[in-house]
């Protein structure tokens, strides 16, 4: 049993943000119940190529980024636009405990299914919103984008490598942050309020963003200005206040080195033949080594050069030199610690045979994650979810079809 196996989720979000939060609760047991656009379902269904392969490896109809945040669901399709979809969104809502949305600013209440319309009815209601900019201020009416959220939230001024450098610019990151870090801030919050509302039998709404998140996460960046007035710069791979503690370009790739310590840096040195660079009064300390970084720099990338990986990686483990790879996601799914970790998981599926999806980070030794089903094909328990927990009839059934509500 999982820890959230007591609860049940209406997930009325699309996307990323949204669907990150709620398949989280789906791994800890909940029970989500996926509302999706009949004919069409959730935008990421539409996001490919890449596909799920079928048994013959041809294409299924399945984009590897729908699959990538939607497993452990329930999808029933659903038209809220229409009064009678609306209408089964409240029956739905009675026989639930959370509800997580991520439409525009005021949607949800044309639509007669904001916080305040279903709390009238269900005063334990937990009712979480996730937008790009909130509810309130002055830009709480725009839609919200990652790239965008990135860019304002302050998190491209201090990534991309530092003015000066060939190839100097703001950088986005090669995933989207400022959803996926929403989703878990969102998680953390229903899982406050579940706790909240287990000792009061209060619900409550939650008004959670892609900038505030954003902002949020720039931590100690974020504290370094508000400390000092002076906004960060980008470093590249470097580090503004260590030496060395970057990337290297090695024989055949490349590989980190993050040296805290002078005693680390002496070490590096050795391994790499030239241990007088340690008693170099430029080098000898970090307050030096960062004041003379374009000195050292150009003489460890040559080292560096002379010897492949793997070779470095085992050199430097051996002296105590905290390195690593920079892994492609081929090496990633390879690597013997990923794989003793569980972070690959194939599950069955109707229509690819199997899917294989990136584990959950959560290890809880009482109240395990588990993984129940694949993401669901659109519309996959519409009628199952409708039957049990709205008790329609098969003719009503068949008469919201016709009429493309469900």
């Amino acid at each position: 049993m999982g820890a959230l196996s007591h609860i049940r989720v209406l997930d009325l979000t699309r996307v990323l943000a949204g669907p990150w939060c709620t398949q989280t609760l789906a791994d800890l047991g909940a029970d989500v119940i996926k509302i999706e656009r009949p004919g069409q379902g959730d935008d990421t269904r539409q996001w490919g190529p890449p596909y799920a392969h079928d048994a013959a490896g041809q294409d299924t109809t399945e984009a590897a980024y729908y699959l990538a945040v939607n497993r452990n669901k329930r999808s029933v399709t659903l038209d809220i636009s229409t009064p009678e979809g609306q209408d089964l969104v409240r029956r739905l809502v009675a026989q639930c405990d959370v509800l997580v949305e991520n439409f525009k600013v005021g949607d949800m209440q044309r639509y007669g299914l904001d916080y305040e319309s279903l709390r009238r009815e269900q005063p334990s209601l937990i009712y979480c919103s996730i937008t790009g900019f909130g509810q309130t201020g002055p830009y709480a009416p725009r839609a919200g984008y990652d790239f965008i959220v990135q860019g304002m939230g302050g998190f491209m001024s201090v990534t991309g490598e530092r003015d000066g450098q060939p190839g100097a610019s703001p950088q986005k990151a090669g995933v989207a942050i400022a959803d996926l870090f929403t989703g878990a801030h969102a998680t953390i919050a229903i899982l406050a309020a579940l706790n909240h509302r287990e000792r009061t039998g209060e619900g409550q709404y939650l008004d959670i963003c892609l900038l505030d998140t954003q902002v949020a996460m720039m931590a100690n960046m974020a504290t370094n200005y508000l400390a000092t007035g002076k906004p960060p710069a980008r470093w590249g791979n470097a580090h503004p206040n260590i030496v060395p503690y970057q990337v290297f370009k090695v024989a055949d790739g490349w590989v980190i080195v993050a040296c805290g310590n002078d005693g680390q840096f002496r070490k590096l040195t050795q391994a790499a033949g030239q241990p007088e660079l340690a008693d170099d009064p430029r080098f000898a300390t970090n307050p030096a080594r960062v004041r003379h970084r374009d000195q050292l720099v150009p003489l460890l990338e040559s080292l560096m050069l002379l010897q492949p990986r793997d070779t470095w990686i085992r050199l430097l483990e051996e002296v105590g030199v905290p390195c690593g790879p920079i892994n492609d996601m081929a090496d990633v799914f390879q690597d013997p610690q990923v794989l003793a970790r569980e972070m690959r998981q194939d599950l069955p599926h109707p229509t690819a045979g199997q899917v294989s999806v990136p584990g959950s980070a959560l290890k809880l030794s009482s109240t395990p994650v588990t993984y129940r089903s694949a993401p669901p094909l659109l519309g996959q328990h519409t009628q199952e979810v409708l039957q049990s927990l709205v008790t329609l009839s098969d003719g009503e059934l068949d008469a919201l079809k016709t009429r493309h509500i469900i």
